[in-house]
């Protein structure tokens, strides 16, 4: 019997010590790969219509989130806006770049432009959009990469697919919908 006991706690205990060194952390560094998304992000359009925000984490947030940091970008019409300074409470920055999405595997920490002003936004309108004056048409440059650092300091890429709407009269649509594809690192990983 007490032979029996010693052989159990004996293979209790090697037991035990090899279930801890095989659970070890992997302390790497590497985080799994980003998956891609896509999102319609619903705009409508009158003067008096707040904008439609949006958070690569949750999706899109009501107008009523947008005093805080849990939105990381606004869209009305063709104007972005970006949760920092003069837009919001966030840390979001933006950088523009030319490239092929799936080839964007990192991204920089500095260099990411804030809204300072109502004037002064971090995309500038224009820059990402061709825009057709006799049609009062427009549709997003092929290959314009939008990289972000999120209001909560993550990354995020992002290109916009297409932008539809129905037909309208007058100067503006009252509904776009943008086709977005996005990937967000919630690590805080620079790497996708």
């Amino acid at each position: 019997m007490k032979k029996q006991f010693i052989f159990f706690v004996s293979s209790l205990i090697f037991c035990s010590l090899f279930a801890l060194t095989s659970c070890k952390k992997d302390s790497s560094g590497t985080s799994q790969p980003v998956v891609a998304d896509t999102a319609v992000v619903v705009v409508n359009f009158n003067p008096m219509t707040p904008f439609t925000f949006f958070s690569f984490k949750n999706g899109i947030i009501s107008n009523v989130d947008s005093a805080s940091a849990k939105w990381d970008f606004g869209l009305r019409l063709t104007t972005f806006l970006v949760n920092s300074n003069a837009s919001g409470p966030g840390n979001a920055g933006v950088i523009m770049q030319d490239g092929i999405f799936d080839n964007l595997l990192t991204v920089p920490t500095n260099g990411y432009a804030y809204d300072t002003t109502a004037g002064q936004l971090a995309i500038k309108d224009g820059s990402w959009y061709n825009y057709n004056p006799s049609t009062h048409s427009f549709l997003p440059k092929p290959g314009k990469i939008f990289i972000f650092r999120t209001a909560n300091n993550h990354y995020a890429k992002m290109e916009i697919l297409s932008v539809t709407y129905e037909p309208f009269t007058g100067m503006t649509p009252e509904k776009i919908d943008y086709k977005i594809r996005f990937a967000y690192q919630g690590n805080g990983s620079v790497n996708f």
